[in-house]
């Protein structure tokens, strides 16, 4: 697992170009994602969300749009600089000023125990420093009954690893050099993308971490998945 600080550091010093880098690497789909993540969490109905390794905030701002002023959404993460680009852009439109960010470790959440109805996260489970010390932090904080949604890179379609492969080696940590002028950054998401687990894997470790039912969803021939896992009643 990598180490919590280190991780910290990489995204701090690409903070400033992340959102453009992101884009451009997933040729736009990343707002595909976005939405089928929060088109789930609103079918839900929670009455408080926590958008946990919140970034530069995107999913935290497209969960206000989807579930409006009225349900508190918390964005948290453990990366100052990246909190900053959230904060700018939260500014910058007078209709997310309800809408908060706030640094919180997935490791040591600053939540108290049972605390929210639903939990959001990603692309950032692949970066905990201890995968299940993560994942049992975030059970203590929801209430029971709550719900967990991962949005995570996985493993491919068999069809298709051959092609994304090569472009995970070859051509994003290239691409992202010239985004965001660190190269070295990449280098480390593309591996972390390569051995992450399957989505059968992964729905095990959150039963392993404590959760009762988890149900998979790949998208884009499951270049990523939404894991979405309820703690028990």
């Amino acid at each position: 697992m990598p180490e919590g600080e280190a991780v910290s550091r990489m995204f701090a010093g690409i903070a400033g170009r992340y959102d453009l880098a992101n884009h451009l690497l997933s040729g736009g789909i990343d707002f595909y994602w976005r939405r089928v993540l929060t088109r789930m969490v609103r079918a839900f109905g929670p009455q408080e969300v926590v958008d946990l390794a919140t970034g530069s905030g995107d999913v935290a701002f497209k969960l206000r749009d989807r579930l409006g002023p009225e349900v508190p959404v918390t964005g948290l993460d453990f990366c100052e600089p990246m909190l900053e680009e959230a904060r700018a852009k939260r500014a910058r439109k007078a209709k997310y000023q309800n809408l908060h960010f706030e640094f919180g470790d997935c490791m040591n959440l600053p939540l108290p125990d049972a605390s929210v109805d639903a939990v959001t996260i990603s692309f950032g489970v692949r970066n905990f420093e201890d995968r299940q010390r993560g994942l049992k932090e975030i059970l203590r904080i929801l209430r029971p009954g709550g719900r967990l949604y991962v949005l995570e890179f996985s493993q491919p379609d068999r069809w298709f690893r051959p092609l994304y492969y090569f472009y995970l080696k070859f051509i994003l940590p290239w691409v992202a050099a010239i985004a965001t002028g660190d190269k070295s950054a990449y280098d480390y998401l593309a591996g972390t993308i390569e051995n992450f687990p399957t989505k059968e894997a992964l729905a095990d470790q959150l039963k392993l971490a404590g959760f009762d039912t988890v149900a998979a969803k790949g998208l884009t021939c499951s270049i990523v998945a939404i894991h979405e896992a309820t703690k028990l009643e």
